[in-house]
């Protein structure tokens, strides 16, 4: 399944910060006003987002790395605008 956003590059919003916090098991995005606990596939997602992938090279790694999964575009396509929309990233 393809979309507009394929070749989008997603990077990080500069007021946040991604990092695995030990106290809460997870990871997280921590922002001045508090922090976000990011689930499991979220924080896959979110190791991959460095402003030079493109949604397309995102959804293919995850897609090797979990080959019994099936094909997560729709799954990355969806977190992605999700975080766009919370401001948490933006396209480059």
């Amino acid at each position: 399944m393809s979309t507009l956003a394929d070749n989008k590059i997603p990077s990080l919003n500069a007021m946040f910060r991604f990092q695995w916090e030990k106290a809460q098991n997870c990871f997280v995005l921590l922002f001045p006003e508090g922090m976000v606990k990011l689930n499991a596939g979220a924080g896959e997602i979110m190791q991959l987002i460095d402003g030079k992938k493109s949604v397309q090279d995102i959804t293919n790694t995850l897609n090797e790395k979990f080959p019994d999964a099936g094909d997560l575009s729709a799954d990355v396509n969806e977190f992605i605008s999700t975080a766009i929309e919370k401001k948490w990233l933006y396209y480059e």
